[in-house]
């Protein structure tokens, strides 16, 4: 039960009003009431307009996470179910939910919470005080949902151990919700076969929102020569493969990242023609090209270089770098499938960048596609964060 409200200052909420998620501690006139970190208040604007209800957190720069924009509804299990249930008969609507994120925080109006269901296993990642508080809510009502539909979930890891907690005043966490059991999790995804590591993989253990891109380059793989950066577990490689490339060659710095994708080349048969290496990519592609070796496909999956807005700078010198390089690795006529997936890293500063790529390279770009995160990660216009992945392909042309 609400029992607080937050006043927001005259002119301030544009963000909220204008359909984001999100306020501000500076945003805030004054708060009105009794309340604890983690309840539910009541947000009205500076001249008593009601706003709707939200999570408060006053150890968070984001003080205020919307649930509702409607002041005359109780958030309760039943509000919940109602959500949850939203969300996945949404992802049945528009993805394969074999494996697939279920639940994306704001963009299925259930702000600081993911889940991801692999097979048939859950992985949480709680990342706000006052949805955590409902966790155990959510799973609850998930799971029922789920065996509705006749899917069976054996067992539910939580993976709430980012840094991003600290600044909620929250602990970082990972271990069983339930029963314990096999960690190690086999998926199929575009007919490729993975072992997922969900307790100690990169964040929940595999990275679903790039399913329809790695599809993508995969139609262009036939018969060809492939270059795979960051391949984290091989998985933009193994589409490569599995779609009839020649040879593939996957790198990324993370020895354990590589095993895996090692792992997943022999679970697919495919390790007599995708092969991966452990190394530093900045440090690989110069030396590929001294040695002349051209690739009729090259892609770059890169980890976010930038986490806030005071490291662009930096990011656009990493980026700008690793596509020149990749753009000079590519045959005459050949593809490049590049991407970002910081949401501070703006489109249209990331299109800026590759332009620059290409100038310095001396290539000239032919855009094949744009493309953004799977449809089971929806981007909520307004709400900034959950638009963050810009994928494109390109034919890279030399210059004529």
């Amino acid at each position: 039960m609400t029992t607080a409200t937050v006043i927001l200052k005259k002119g301030q909420g544009r963000s909220l009003k204008a359909g984001g998620a999100w306020i501000y501690d500076n945003e805030i006139q004054r708060i009105e009431g009794d309340f604890a970190d983690g309840d539910m208040v009541r947000v009205e604007d500076f001249d008593g307009y009601p706003m709707g209800q939200g999570f408060i957190n006053t150890r968070s720069t984001i003080t205020v996470r919307m649930m509702t924009r409607r002041r005359d509804v109780e958030v309760d299990e039943a509000f919940i179910e109602t959500r949850v249930r939203d969300a996945w008969n949404y992802r049945k609507d528009t993805v394969d939910t074999c494996s697939c994120r279920v639940i994306f925080g704001e963009a299925d109006f259930l702000p600081g919470i993911v889940v991801d269901k692999f097979s048939d296993v859950l992985v949480v990642e709680s990342l706000a005080l006052g949805i955590d508080r409902w966790k155990p809510v959510i799973v609850e009502k998930l799971i029922k949902i789920l065996d509705e539909d006749g899917i069976g979930i054996r067992g539910v890891y939580e993976r709430s151990d980012a840094k991003v907690r600290l600044q909620e005043g929250m602990e970082r966490f990972k271990g069983f919700m339930g029963e314990p059991f096999d960690t190690r999790v086999e998926i199929t995804e575009n007919g490729v076969r993975y072992i997922v590591d969900v307790r100690d993989g990169q964040k929940t253990g595999f990275f679903l929102d790039q399913k329809y891109n790695r599809q993508a380059v995969g139609r262009l793989c036939d018969g060809k020569k492939v270059l795979d950066c960051f391949t984290h577990t091989g998985s933009f490689a193994l589409n490569a493969g599995a779609a009839g490339a020649r040879s593939v060659l996957g790198v990324d710095a993370s020895e354990l990242g590589v095993e895996q994708a090692r792992e997943n080349a022999r679970l697919n048969g495919l390790e007599d023609r995708v092969r991966f290496v452990c190394a530093d990519v900045f440090e690989l592609l110069p030396k590929l090209e001294k040695e002349g070796e051209r690739f009729d496909v090259v892609i770059l999956d890169p980890p976010a270089f930038t986490k806030s807005r005071n490291s662009v700078k930096n990011a656009v010198k990493g980026y700008r770098e690793i596509n020149l390089r990749g753009m000079k690795l590519v045959k005459d006529g050949g593809y490049l499938a590049t991407c970002s997936c910081s949401h501070f890293m703006d489109p249209e500063l990331f299109a800026k960048t590759l332009r620059e790529a290409a100038t310095g390279a001396h290539r000239r770009l032919r855009q094949v596609e744009y493309r953004t995160q799977a449809a089971d990660h929806p981007i909520l216009w307004a709400a900034d964060s959950s638009y963050y992945l810009k994928f494109y392909i390109f034919q890279v042309c030399e210059e004529k």
